[in-house]
Parts: C-alpha cells; sequence; structure tokens
C-alpha cells in the first residue's frame, strides 16, 4: 500500500502508547506497553492468475450450456456399457478412499481433511443421482432411493459440514 511508512502492508492498527512519563509513576512497568484497540479487516484481491482462472472456468461453464440440449435431444432413451460393473466399483472404491481418506486427515487434526472431505462428497451425491436414475423400476429403485436417503446423502451432508466449517475457520 502506498503511503505506508516501512513498506507495512495488511492491517491497520490504532494504538495507544503509554509515554515513559506516564509510565514514571506507576509501579511494575519498565517500559511503554502497546495496547492494539483495533483491528480493521482489509479486502484481499485475488492474484491476477486467480481471477484470470476464474473467468476461464466461468466461461468453459457457460460454453456447457448448449452441450447440454444437446445431450437432452440427442441422446438414445437406453443404452448399453461395455465395462459396467467396472464403472460402479470403481465410483465406489473412490467414495471408499475419500472417506477413509477423510476420517485418517480428520481424526489426526489435519485441516487438508477439507479437501478429501469436500471430494468424497461431491462423490457421494453423483453416486447417488446415478444409482437412483440408472435403477429399473420396482425393488432396484426402492433400494436406490433407499441408499441415497439412509446412507449416500447423509455422509455427503457431513463431509460438506466438515469441509465448509474448516475452510472457514481461520488456520
Amino acid at each position: 500500500m502506498k503511503g505506508r511508512a516501512g513498506g507495512e502492508r495488511g492491517k491497520t492498527m490504532r494504538q495507544q502508547v503509554l509515554c515513559d512519563e506516564e509510565m514514571a509513576g506507576a509501579e511494575g512497568f519498565d517500559r511503554a506497553e502497546v495496547i492494539p484497540l483495533r483491528e480493521e479487516a482489509e479486502e484481499l484481491r485475488p492474484a491476477r492468475g486467480m481471477r484470470r482462472a476464474g473467468w476461464l472456468l466461468v466461461a468453459c461453464g457457460l460454453a456447457l450450456l448448449p452441450w447440454l440440449y444437446v445431450l437432452a435431444t440427442g441422446l438414445p432413451a437406453t443404452a448399453t456399457a461395455a465395462h459396467w460393473p467396472v464403472a460402479w466399483v470403481g465410483l465406489d472404491a473412490l467414495e471408499a478412499l475419500g472417506l477413509i481418506a477423510t476420517g485418517l486427515l480428520a481424526a489426526r487434526g489435519d485441516r487438508r481433511h477439507a479437501l478429501a472431505a469436500a471430494a468424497t462428497a461431491t462423490l457421494l451425491v453423483v453416486d447417488a443421482w446415478f444409482d437412483t436414475t440408472t435403477a429399473a423400476p420396482g425393488g432396484d429403485f426402492a433400494t436406490a432411493v433407499a441408499l441415497a436417503l439412509g446412507a449416500e446423502l447423509p455422509l455427503a451432508a457431513l463431509c460438506g459440514r466438515l469441509a465448509l466449517r474448516t475452510l472457514s475457520r481461520p488456520a
């Protein structure tokens, strides 16, 4: 910031300084004491590279909107997947790894558990979505809904809460 003495940056602080004359009559004080009265938070602006990356992501998200229409109108109602079991086992394996990593990091008090928790919450919501939307009518659909409401979505909410609580606290 311009105009600050000694190249000081960041927080502005009003201070009360007790002078040597005032301190001379006080017992137990050898020197002046600085008492911060108030700290004013300064809004941080992201670095230029971060702003550019943010706008690039917004542009990519907007570019996907027309593609959603193409998919909605052009995809067949049914499809056969050659590696169906591998896809589901892989997704559930990633969820298990995410839950284990989140739990271990959280148990150790490592703030990086927030990253694992956010990724795991996302995986759990995606799993619940695809389980329910790809399930056959009847018993399969009822099982998918029961798993989504009884396990996947509550775990996703817990992981999301862990991530948000950690990220909202100062380091």
